[in-house]
């Protein structure tokens, strides 16, 4: 890899970084359990639910409602596979590491719920910058979760790459406050090197 202009690169991280393969979706299974309640679904239900900072119990009750103990521990359960089965692809941690010995900050920016989050974290290098919906308390492609790792790493939006999985939140919302963005495509085998050797 050869220097460019960048000097940041942040990630999308689910579909991008790490996979969860099989995954049991637990809170799909709440959000059909409200539905059967007679809760009538919102367009930003998912968006909620990346945003707020808490387990299941804290999220039902945002809501207006008290899970059942058998649906917490079944969801409890699924849980707890999907973080067991959560992975970074195999180029994730090597491309991160070359990239932060070649001067690059990195920095992360994601929608994902807590527990997600937490694993993610645990599994990646130490980086520069976090921007986790959980934590912001907003979303992609709201333009204030991505100036919040801008500002953590002290970039202009023309300094940094991003790279994401998913057009409108990593691609288009990073390229309306003036980042470079580029999407991968892990699903047929695209490796992070294919797609930063055009910038970096």
């Amino acid at each position: 890899m050869s220097k460019r202009p960048y000097k940041a690169v942040a990630f999308d991280v689910f579909g991008t970084l790490i996979e969860i393969k099989n995954s049991q979706s637990p809170y799909k299974k709440m959000m059909k359990w409200l539905k059967q309640q007679g809760r009538k679904p919102q367009p930003n239900d998912a968006a909620m639910i990346i945003s707020l900072d808490g387990n299941f119990e804290t999220i039902a009750s945002y809501f207006g409602y008290q899970l059942p103990a058998p649906l917490l521990a079944e969801m409890n359960n699924d849980l707890q596979n999907d973080l067991k089965h959560m992975h970074a692809f195999e180029d994730s941690i090597p491309t991160l590491i070359e990239l932060k010995n070649l001067g690059y900050k990195l920095a992360i920016c994601s929608n994902a719920a807590t527990p997600y989050g937490e694993r993610a974290q645990s599994i990646l290098p130490l980086l520069d910058a976090y921007a986790w919906s959980f934590k912001v308390g907003t979303y992609k492609p709201d333009s204030m979760i991505y100036q919040y790792f801008l500002n953590q790493l002290q970039c202009h939006p023309n300094e940094v790459l991003f790279i994401g999985d998913t057009q409108i939140a990593d691609v288009d919302g990073p390229q309306n406050l003036g980042m470079s963005a580029q999407i991968i495509d892990r699903k047929s085998g695209e490796k992070l090197a294919n797609v930063l050797r055009a910038f970096i």
